[in-house]
């Protein structure tokens, strides 16, 4: 079986290395598709430096412009030519140790979608309004599309590749979450899972990007997207 980690890069000079050479360290048939959504920093000179240092497994796609998180996945989605794909930020809030936990579902044959769930069993982050905002919202959507998940907006999310590139996917920002589930929640016979996973969240003084606005066009996706699930089922 070839993974297919797809993680979308902007302005992630910090860590990208420290998190490729986490993701490469993983016990796993892997390709890692860097996708530089248009950084101004030296994030494309740190990918360029990963894909030239191992040319068979890691793969630099660069953005015309800054597009949006969204807009990087597709790109990555299209470009994966693994059994499966795995979703995979460039910061260090999501530990790639726990792949296995994530494959092991789909692997052994119990489902075609995988999500990590920073909330399943005992708490795991702290009650911040971050963490509510994101309750909030998987709670809207579990409404919308009537799956029963515990964390939506999770990066950690894996998916057999002929599942995810049968999703005619829109979104360029981080409506694509909520646009994701509800597609996948829309195809026929798809078996989706959660597993616990573990999370070390960062600040937005140390870079974490989404805000209000983001949140606002999570419900207009929640809203835009769930109705479809309905219609389709």
């Amino acid at each position: 079986m070839l993974l297919s980690v797809v993680m979308p890069c902007y302005n992630e000079q910090a860590t990208l290395r420290e998190i490729a050479t986490q993701v490469l360290a993983q016990p796993f048939d892997l390709e890692l598709l860097i996708i530089d959504d248009g950084s101004h920093d030296d994030t494309h000179k740190v990918a360029l430096q990963l894909a030239t240092e191992h040319p068979d497994r890691v793969r630099l796609l660069a953005q015309p412009g800054n597009q949006g998180k969204g807009a990087a996945l597709r790109r990555g989605f299209a470009e994966a030519l693994g059994d499966v794909v795995l979703v995979q930020d460039a910061d260090l809030e999501y530990d790639p140790c726990d792949y296995g936990k994530l494959l092991e579902p789909i692997l052994a044959g119990r489902a075609d979608v995988v999500y990590g769930s920073r909330f399943a069993g005992p708490a795991r982050t702290p009650r911040t309004l971050h963490t509510l905002g994101n309750r909030l919202l998987t709670n809207l959507s579990n409404v919308a599309t009537g799956l029963h998940l515990t964390d939506m907006e999770t990066c950690y999310k894996a998916l057999r590749r002929q599942v995810v590139q049968s999703l005619r996917l829109e979104e360029n920002r981080f409506g694509i979450e909520p646009e994701l589930t509800a597609k996948v929640a829309a195809v026929p016979g798809v078996r989706i899972c959660e597993v616990p996973i573990g999370y070390r969240g960062r600040t937005y003084a140390q870079g974490k990007k989404i805000g209000l606005k983001d949140a606002f066009r999570a419900v207009y996706a929640i809203t835009k997207y769930g109705v479809l699930t309905r219609v389709r089922r």
